[in-house]
């Protein structure tokens, strides 16, 4: 199972967003994804894990807070039980500490690592992030722009998402699919053609599919080839933007030595050296 799978089952599933839209994690929910079988023995590594946070001068209510909640116990009784709302933070800490010869743990320490710093990153001033930082900032717009592309092409009529995505491709890119870019930058099968992308082609697919969606929320007939055509000739027009304005056409920019997934490894062997 790599990462990306873990990302979208496992850890993001039992994600919470309260109403200030921060995310957090129920203790009890997290402690049956890493395996554990009894509140107590669960317990002890969240606090070793409030110790190591408290040891590096944060507040242990800002990452811990509690939230006991009442369970049913049968014949209509109840019963409190204990229960943390975890930050990232502080899921990251409670895998740090707990059992890494368990599969599911190590890939807890990978996932809330990278996202951990990953989010660090987001919080830094655009201008002094250094390229790699810049690719993760751009990186995340994408995807959530992307998703909230999707939605709206779904409510226009659109049905086959890969003839869509690439109708956007092909206008910004000169022709090319995305398979065809995948090939261009010789990326392994399946390989990510955005963590293979650096942040000034990232910021022309956030043009691209930003643009699009302003369209596509205007447009009021449901048609997918309406949708698609829409699409492609968004890709054009910042195809040709950024030909008036001297810039260099997305194929032509160089395609970065590693991935972000490699870098992402690279950065959470160094969090925990």
């Amino acid at each position: 199972m790599d990462l990306k799978e873990i990302n979208n089952t496992i850890f993001e599933s039992i994600k919470h967003i309260d109403e200030e839209r921060k995310e957090y994690w129920l203790a009890r929910e997290l402690m049956g994804v890493l395996d554990y079988k009894k509140w107590e023995r669960f317990s002890n590594t969240i606090d070793s894990a409030k110790e190591t946070c408290k040891n590096s001068g944060y507040d242990i209510n800002d990452h811990f807070p509690g939230v006991g909640k009442l369970i049913n116990i049968g014949k209509g009784g109840k019963r409190k039980v204990d229960d943390y709302k975890l930050s990232r933070y502080a899921c990251y800490l409670i895998a740090m500490n707990g059992d890494s010869r368990k599969k599911v743990i190590a890939l807890a320490q990978t996932y809330f690592a990278i996202q951990t710093r990953h989010q660090e990153l987001l919080e830094k001033s655009y201008d002094l992030m250094s390229e790699y930082e810049k690719r993760i900032y751009r990186r995340k717009q994408v995807k959530e722009s992307n998703k909230s592309l999707n939605k709206i092409a779904s409510l226009k009529g659109v049905k086959n998402f890969d003839k869509f995505t690439n109708a956007g491709y092909k206008g910004l890119y000169n022709g090319e699919t995305a398979d065809d870019i995948a090939k261009r930058k010789r990326l392994r099968y399946r390989e990510e053609i955005l963590d293979n992308m650096g942040s000034v082609e990232l910021g022309a697919n956030i043009f691209r599919i930003t643009q699009t969606e302003d369209l596509l929320t205007k447009q009021k007939k449901k048609s997918e080839g309406l949708s698609c055509n829409t699409h492609y000739e968004v890709g054009k027009k910042v195809r040709k933007a950024i030909t008036d304005i001297g810039g260099t056409m997305p194929e032509d920019l160089p395609t970065p030595n590693k991935s972000l997934k490699e870098l992402d490894k690279y950065e959470h062997n160094k969090m925990i050296e």
